[in-house]
Order: structure tokens, then sequence, then C-alpha cells
């Protein structure tokens, strides 16, 4: 009896550290956020083989390849249920359930992960004719659903944090940083960029034939989702303009968001489906086409890269325009050598000054093509000069950023230090402080790793400062135990400023203001009525 007790104490905590360091969201130390990543990336990639398979020109050659990999995923899929079944008996929402694995078998999330996998097994243990088969392989998209475990949990998240919020305060908030956006805000954004990143995929492939001739429909019904999905957005943002806070104060917040750089750009993500849907008789297609290209603008919205080299150009721009000008000069007067030079030996190309500019500006750049090139000696002498030249003049701005790039980043997460700090100032962080502080290290892209560090930098700065201000002047700098002698003189030198003070000021009026004080303590009052009388009678 007693080694069966052990026995299932034993399954027990084997059972509990599975789930703590697989499954469980509040140990910090655990992978359960790498799993879920792997597990979406997986039925991500599942779904795309899946559509794959229907092109028979890929599937056939490749028939194997995509055999495999669904062996694979049905296999880690497999392995995640079992795991979670068995974990189940320690999930907080099944512990305190008289049976838990089987409470946890019929749950939502149980059941659609058995869905996931039933197809696969279903096809390999009945016989299946071909219709039926395709009926299987179609039901293996039903692996989306398994996201909704991330989706889910989100959700009411967001819901919690914007219960008292307005619908427009909820759709920006969806759209945009606030500190109450939650994880929902992070997976719309990753929504949108899957979709920005797809189409511009798509519209690269296009321009190959033979891949456009085999997924040509594919191709159109992505574009008709991803202008549905861009379009949504440009609406959404348009209609929660005004909870921006940068146009709070401001009237026509809408009108100001219609003329923002971001909104162009939205804008323009959008305009060549319109344009190509109502004007295909007038318009060049083709141009269209590429012109979808610009939707990888939309992409700087969701990094902050671009504002930090705004900010870097903006703050080195007299070194950069030094740099620059240096390289026309030199440019110009090159050209005009390699003209002075080149002309007479090679007319039908060192034709003019212009033409010769272009031969300068591609031999100081390094680049040297080779359909322009000197034949002279004294051209050739200064294509050498030019060359060595070049390398040290391009370097010159790009050390200047790169540099720059890094100092400002630096600056960014100092800044955001401070911040941390000033918030820790009264020792109790109000709700708007938080959700700035959530706002702003999102905006940075802080990692979770990145943001407990400044976090606690702020915190240790905070109480060294906090400690100094202790430290000032009226407290004991030195302790007297450790260094008695020192303390001494200290003591000595702070009676004879209180000396000096009960000299130049009436001793009463000190005494009284002290007394009247609530934070006068009696010892206080007491120094200061005998350093008054030692004043009197010296």
């Amino acid at each position: 009896m007693k080694n069966n007790n052990q026995a299932l104490s034993q399954q027990s905590s084997l059972s509990s550290a599975i789930y703590k360091w697989l499954f469980d969201h509040e140990f910090i130390e655990g992978y359960s956020n790498h799993i879920e990543k792997i597990i979406a990336t997986l039925i991500i990639f599942s779904v795309l083989a899946i559509v794959l398979e229907n092109t028979p020109e890929i599937y056939q050659p490749h028939a194997w390849a995509f055999h495999w990999f669904d062996v694979i995923t049905v296999a880690i899929f497999s392995f995640e249920y079992v795991l979670r079944l068995l974990t189940a008996t320690s999930h907080p929402d099944f512990a305190h359930k008289r049976f838990p694995r089987l409470s946890y078998f019929f749950s939502f999330y149980a059941l659609i992960d058995f869905i996931a996998i039933a197809p696969f097994y279903f096809a390999q243990i009945a016989p299946v004719d071909v219709e039926m088969l395709r009926i299987l392989r179609i039901m293996r998209l039903a692996r989306m659903f398994k996201l909704s475990r991330q989706l889910v949990p989100a959700w009411r998240e967001f819901s919690e944090l914007n219960k008292n919020r307005s619908f427009r305060a909820k759709v920006y908030a969806l759209l945009e940083p606030t500190g109450h956006s939650g994880q929902l805000h992070i997976i719309v954004d990753n929504f949108i960029v899957f979709w920005i990143a797809l189409s511009i995929l798509c519209v690269v492939l296009e321009t190959v034939d033979q891949i456009h001739a085999l997924f040509y429909i594919e191709f159109y019904w992505i574009d008709i989702i991803a202008f549905s999905i861009f379009t949504i957005e440009y609406i959404a943002r348009l209609y929660s303009a005004p909870e921006n806070p940068a146009f709070l104060t401001l009237r026509f917040s809408r009108l100001r968001h219609i003329r923002s750089a971001q909104a162009i750009i939205d804008l323009l993500t959008i305009l060549p489906f319109l344009l190509e849907s109502f004007f295909k008789q007038h318009v060049d297609l083709r141009f269209l086409r590429v012109f979808r290209l610009l939707r990888m603008l939309k992409l700087t919205r969701y990094t902050s890269a671009t504002d930090t080299l705004l900010k870097v150009v903006k703050r080195e721009w007299q070194v950069i325009s030094a740099a620059i000008f240096v390289m026309f000069l030199l440019v110009v007067l090159t050209a005009s050598m390699g003209f002075i030079f080149e002309n007479a030996a090679q007319p039908d190309k060192f034709e003019n000054i212009p033409q010769s500019i272009y031969w300068a500006v591609i031999t100081l750049a390094s680049v040297g093509y080779g359909d322009i090139s000197p034949i002279t000696p004294m051209g050739r002498l200064l294509t050498v000069i030019l060359s060595l030249v070049g390398i040290g003049i391009f370097a010159i701005p790009a050390g200047l950023l790169a540099s720059a790039f890094t100092d400002q980043l630096r600056i960014d997460r100092e800044s955001f230090k401070r911040t941390l700090a000033v918030a820790y100032a009264d020792e109790k962080i109000e709700p708007r402080e938080q959700e700035h502080i959530i706002a702003e290290a999102e905006r940075l892209h802080l990692s979770d790793t990145e943001f407990e560090l400044l976090l606690l930098e702020a915190k240790e700065d905070y109480e060294k400062s906090k400690a100094v201000q202790e430290l000032s002047f009226g407290h004991l700098l030195l302790d007297p135990t450790t260094h008695p002698e020192f303390a001494a003189e200290q003591f000595r030198i702070l009676v004879a400023q209180l000396r000096l003070l009960s000299k130049a000021v009436a001793h009463a009026p000190i005494v009284e203001t002290l007394s009247a004080k609530e934070t006068s303590d009696e010892l206080t009052i007491k120094i200061a009525q005998l350093v008054a009388e030692y004043g009197k009678k010296s």
C-alpha cells in the first residue's frame, strides 16, 4: 500500500513538473511561450502544405515530402495532445474536479486538438476511397482552430482591460499600443504583418510566368483577402483616430489622420486594387501590380527602426551634409578631370562632363561596371586614386549612421529607464503611468527580458537616489562604529555650524518654528534650545 502511494506521488510530481515547464504561462522560466510559437508555426505551414497539395504539378513530384511533413506534424500534435491530457491533473481548471483527465478530454481545447489529428489516424486505420480521402484532407484545415488556444485567452484579457471603455477606444487599443491593449494587439499586429508579407511574396512570384500559370487563382483570392484586410484596417484606424493622444487637443482629428504619412501609406496599399478593378481598360495592369509592392512601407509601422533612423539623421545632419558635400565636390572635380584626360581618346564615352559624372560615381562607389573605363595613363591613375579615396569617403556616412543609430537606441532605452524611475518616485505606479510604460515598451519592441532588466535597473537607480537623499546635509554621512574619529570630527563641524547660526539669527524664532512643525521631534527642539543658550553664553 505504501509503495502504491509513493508511486502515485511520484507520478503526480512528474505530471506537475511537466505541466509547469511546458504549459504553465505563469511560470516565467518555463517553455510554454516557445512551445506555443512552435505549434503556431507548424499550423501555418501545415495549412500551406494542404493548399499546395491541390496543385498536382507541385504535389506529385514531391508527394513523399508532403507525406513525411504531415507525419511529423501529426506526431508533434499527438505528443502535445497526450502530454496535455496526462498533465490535466495539474491544470488549474481541472485539478479540483473528480476526474480531471476525463473532464479535460471533453473540454473545448482538447476536442480541437483531437480533431486536428483525427483525420490522419482515420485514414491510416479505416479503408477510404478517393472521395473520402479528399474530404479527410480538407478536414485537416481544422488545425487552424488550434490557434484558438492563444486567441481566446488574449480576447478575455483584452475584454477585462477595456471593460469600461467605449467601442472606439477598444478599436484603437486593438490597432495601437496603449498600455491596455494586451496580447490581442500583438496578435492583430502579427496577423497584419503576415498578410503584408504574403501579399508582397505573391506580387513577386506573379512575375514568374510558370508560377503564375500554376497559382493564378490562389494569387487572385489572396489579393482579394489582403485588400479586404487592409481596407478594414484603414477604416478602423480612421474611425478610431480621435482616440490618438496626438489628436486629443486638436480639431478635425480624422482629417489630420488622413494627412499623416502612415495613413497615406495605408491608402496607397489599397488604391492599386481599386484602380485595377475599375479602370482595367485605361490603366497598365503590370504597373499597378508592381505598385502593390508599396505594401512593404506598411511594415514601418510595426518597427521602431524607421523612427530611430529619422532621429539619427536629424541629429547628425550637419556631419552627414558635410560628407555629402565632400562627395559631391569630389565627383564633380574628378568627372571634369576625367573629361579632360579621356575626351580625346574616347569621345564616345567621355563626350561631356555629365557623362563623365556617371563614371566618377561608379568608380567612387567602388562598383566599377566596366562599361566606361579610362585608357590613357593619366585617366587610369585618376581612377586608382578615386577608387582608394572612395573607400574612405563612402565609409564616413555609413560609420556615422551606424554609430549614431546604436547611440540613439541607447538614448531611447535610457529615456525609458528614466520614465520608470520617475514612476517609482512616489513609490506607487498609477494606472495611467502603467499604461504609458507598457505602451512605450511596445513601441520600443522590448522583449520581456529587456523590460525586466530595465525595470530592475530603474528600481536600483531609484533606491540609490533615495539613499543619497537620505544621506544629504543634516544627516550622518559616516558610520560612527566604523570610523569614530571621522564621525566625532563631523559632529564638531555640525555643532560649530549651529553655533554660527544661533549667533546670526535670534534663537527664539527658531525654537518657535521648530515647536510649531509637526515633523520636529523633542530632541531637535532641545538641541536648538541648548545651542541657543550656548550661543548667548559665548
